[in-house]
C-alpha cells in the first residue's frame, strides 16, 4: 500500500479487514443449542408459533411488547440455554427472499451483544432452498458488519458462527445458497471497506496496490496505468480531474476470464473519486462534503463484485475500468473555461468542476468501446438530483438498450439492491452544448442526473450501455436492515448478479 506519505498512517492499516474476517456458517437440519449462544427463531404474522417457544401464545407475546411485526424482536434469556430470540416476519403467503434476509438481518443485529454464535431458524416458505440459504447468509453477515480498521476497541462481539435450518428444505441446498451468500457478502464487504476509508489512508495508488491483492486471492488481473501512461492513452477527463491534486491518478483495468468458452464480453464501469472537494468549483463543509471519501463507491462496487466472479462460475468475460482520483483545488487545478479531449478526441469544456465524475468515465466508456464489449454498465456516485428524485433507497437507472436495463432491473430486485429507470430524454441534451467545445460537463437547473446520463451516452456510441446512479445509496446514517450505518456497499452484488446472468445482445 502507498497511502499519503504527508500524514501518518498506521503500519498495519489495511483497507478490506472484511474479506480474512472468520464467521463459519453452516446449515443443519434442527440447531443443537449447545452451539450457540443465541437461538433465533422466525414467527410469521400468523400460524402456528414455532415449538421453541413451549407454552408461549401470541397473547404472552403482545403482553410482553412483541407485537409481531416485521423487524419486532422480543428476548428470552434461559438458565443453561442459549438466549431465545423472536423475530417478526410476514405471514407466511409474504415470506419472500427480501423478508427473509431482513429477518436474519434483524436477528444478527439484535444478538450483537448477546453472544458470538448465532442459529436462526426460518419456517418453511416459498423461497427455494438454496436461495434461502444465500439470502439468510448475507442479512447476517452485512447486518453485523461494522467498519472497525481503525478503533482500538470493538464493542459488539464479530460473529464467529453462523447456523441456519430452514423447515422442511434440503439441507445440501441450504449449504449451496450460503457457500453463495457468503461471496456475495463479502463483495459488498469489500466495497463497504474501501469505501469507508479515510481518503488520506486510501489514495488512487494504495487502491491499485488493494486490487493486485484481492486479484491474486480471487482470480482476477489487475493492470494499473501511471500518470504517464494516461498522458500517452489520452485519457484527458481522468488528467483533467487530477489537475489540481499531489496524489498520482490511477487508472485499473480489471479481467476475470472464465473457464472454457466465454459466453459474452461484459464490460463495468465505475467511478473512483477517491475524495471530492469539489476543485476550484468547492463544495461547502457540510455533512455531505463528509461523505465525500465515498464518492469512490461505483469503483467499490466494481472491484467488490470482481471478488465474486470466479466462485459464482460467471461464465462470461468481465472487464473493469476503474478510474481513480481525487478532485482538489489548488494552482493547477482545472478551472471553469478550460476544455479537456476525451480518449476518444470529444473535446468537453468545463461549466463546473463538481461535475467531474462524468469527465473520468468518459475516457473509461471509450475504452470499452474500443474494447468491444458486448455491453457495459457503469456505476457512479454522479448527481445529487437522484437523491433528490429517488431519496436513499433506489438507484437511479439509464441505458440506451432495454436489454441490458432490464437485466440490471432484475439484477437490482434479486439482491434487494432496487433502482429505478428514468428516461434519458434526448430534448435535454442541447443542454450539454458548448460554444467553443463539442460538449460541456454540465447542463440546466433541472433533470440533473438526466444530463449527466446523456453527457455519458456521448461516449458508448450504439453499445448496450447501462448507468446506475448510486449517489442517493452509497450511504445510511443508520443502521437499517441488512445496511450497515456507513457505506453500504451498493452495486457490488448487483453488478456480481449482472455478470451472472449477463445475456449478450443478439
Amino acid at each position: 500500500m502507498c497511502p499519503n506519505p504527508n500524514l501518518p498512517v498506521p503500519d498495519d492499516f489495511t483497507p478490506v479487514p472484511s474479506t480474512s474476517a472468520t464467521t463459519h456458517v453452516s446449515a443443519v437440519e434442527s440447531i443443537d443449542a449447545s452451539t450457540v449462544d443465541v437461538l433465533a427463531v422466525v414467527v410469521p404474522a400468523e400460524g402456528e408459533l414455532p415449538s421453541e417457544l413451549g407454552d408461549l401464545d401470541r397473547d404472552a407475546l403482545a403482553a410482553a411488547g412483541f407485537d409481531g411485526k416485521p423487524g419486532a424482536t422480543f428476548c428470552l434469556p434461559r438458565a443453561g440455554a442459549p438466549a431465545l430470540l423472536v423475530v417478526g416476519a410476514p405471514a407466511a403467503g409474504e415470506l419472500d427472499a427480501n423478508a427473509l434476509r431482513d429477518a436474519a438481518a434483524t436477528a444478527a443485529r439484535t444478538s450483537a451483544k448477546l453472544g458470538a454464535r448465532l442459529g436462526i431458524r426460518v419456517p418453511a416458505s416459498s423461497v427455494d432452498a438454496a436461495q434461502a440459504g444465500q439470502v439468510l447468509t448475507e442479512g447476517a453477515l452485512l447486518a453485523r458488519y461494522r467498519y472497525t480498521a481503525l478503533k482500538a476497541e470493538h464493542p459488539e462481539k464479530p460473529l464467529s458462527a453462523l447456523v441456519i435450518s430452514v423447515d422442511g428444505a434440503d439441507g445440501g441446498a441450504v449449504a449451496d445458497g450460503i457457500r453463495t451468500g457468503v461471496v456475495t457478502s463479502r463483495a459488498s464487504a469489500v466495497a463497504r471497506d474501501l469505501a469507508n476509508s479515510p481518503p488520506a489512508h486510501l489514495t488512487a495508488v494504495a487502491l491499485a496496490d488493494v486490487a493486485a491483492e484481492l486479484g491474486d486471492a480471487h482470480g482476477f488481473t489487475v493492470e494499473a496505468f501511471d500518470r504517464e501512461q494516461l498522458i500517452e492513452m489520452r485519457c484527458g477527463g481522468l488528467l483533467g480531474v487530477n489537475a489540481g491534486s499531489t496524489e498520482e491518478p490511477r487508472m485499473l483495468v480489471l479481467r476475470y476470464t472464465p473457464e472454457g468458452e466465454p459466453t459474452g464480453h461484459l464490460g463495468l464501469v465505475g467511478k473512483g473519486i477517491m475524495y471530492d472537494s469539489g476543485g476550484i468549483s468547492i463544495k461547502p463543509s457540510d455533512p455531505m462534503h463528509l461523505l465525500m471519501k465515498m464518492d469512490m463507491g461505483g469503483a467499490a462496487a466494481v472491484l467488490g463484485a470482481f471478488t465474486a466472479l470466479r466462485d459464482l462460475g460467471v461464465p462470461s468475460t468481465v472487464t473493469g475500468w476503474l478510474m481513480c482520483t481525487d478532485n482538489m483545488p489548488s494552482g493547477t487545478a482545472v478551472k471553469l473555461g478550460d476544455v479537456l479531449t476525451a480518449r476518444n478526441g470529444t473535446t468537453v469544456e468545463i461549466k463546473n468542476t463538481d461535475a467531474e465524475g462524468r469527465l473520468v468515465m468518459m475516457d473509461a466508456l471509450a475504452l470499452a468501446v474500443e474494447e468491444g464489449v458486448d455491453a457495459v454498465v457503469d456505476i457512479a456516485t454522479l448527481t445529487g438530483a437522484v437523491l433528490v428524485a429517488l431519496g436513499p433507497a433506489t438507484a437511479g437507472l439509464f441505458g440506451n438498450d432495454q436489454g441490458i436495463v432490464d437485466q440490471v432491473k432484475a439484477a437490482g430486485t434479486a439482491v434487494d439492491e432496487p433502482v429505478w429507470q428514468l428516461p434519458l430524454e434526448k430534448k435535454y441534451r442541447k443542454q450539454l452544448d458548448s460554444e467553443i467545445a463539442d460538449i460541456s460537463n454540465l447542463g440546466g437547473p433541472f433533470a440533473g442526473s438526466t444530463t449527466a446520463a446523456l453527457f455519458l451516452a456521448e461516449f458508448v456510441g450504439e453499445v448496450p450501455w447501462a448507468h446506475i446512479d448510486i449517489a442517493g445509496t452509497m450511504n445510511v446514517d443508520a443502521d437499517e436492515s441488512w445496511r450497515s450505518k456507513g457505506a453500504t456497499g451498493y452495486g457490488a452484488r448487483l453488478l456480481a448478479e449482472v455478470a451472472r446472468d449477463f445475456t449478450p445482445k443478439a
